[in-house]
């Protein structure tokens, strides 16, 4: 009997699609952006100018790049915790489709995704606390202001958007 081999999707895997997506390109700009006008406000906000004696362009252009990365990084862990977990729980239904599709049909699975968001907050918070303004920012006090806003601001709030809405309407 001859066994027959499929290698359906060997140059582009279907799991490629999901970790860049079409709209990455749009993503990566839109969170440039966001990152960009929640740096400069807390740096106004917390008068960081004061503490460090740099302007704020150059505190911008020292940490842009940096906090635009790392916050994008902490999306991806948060959302790679998500995938594990979907496929770990794959038998049910209910959770998986919580998961995927709308959070708030489900109380686990709002805590998970809640976790996902959480995990990502702390680690945009860790990101910029110990790495991108350690240096830059010597005073603590101001550093975890900056870090903090950064985080809770910055945080992937899309994950609990229902994705059901793109399918049935709101």
């Amino acid at each position: 009997m001859k066994r027959e081999v499929k290698l359906n999707n060997v140059i582009f895997p279907i799991w490629m699609m999901w970790i860049f997506p079409p709209l990455a390109l749009l993503a990566l700009a839109g969170n440039f952006v966001i990152d960009s006008i929640v740096i400069l406000a807390a740096f106004a906000i917390f008068k960081v100018v004061k503490s460090t004696g740099i302007s704020i362009g150059q505190l911008y252009k020292k940490s842009i790049l940096k906090v635009w990365v790392f916050g994008f990084l902490a999306d991806i862990v948060g959302a790679i915790m998500l995938f594990v977990i979907m496929l770990a729980c794959e038998n049910n239904n209910e959770l998986v489709a919580a998961i995927c599709y709308n959070p708030f049909n489900n109380i686990v699975g709002f805590l998970v995704v809640a976790a996902a968001v959480l995990l990502a907050v702390v680690l945009i918070w860790i990101f910029n606390y110990y790495i991108v303004f350690n240096k830059l920012i010597k005073d603590s006090k101001i550093r975890m202001k900056i870090a903090l806003t950064i985080a809770i601001v910055t945080m992937p709030w899309t994950y609990l958007i229902p994705t059901q809405w793109l399918y049935n309407g709101f």
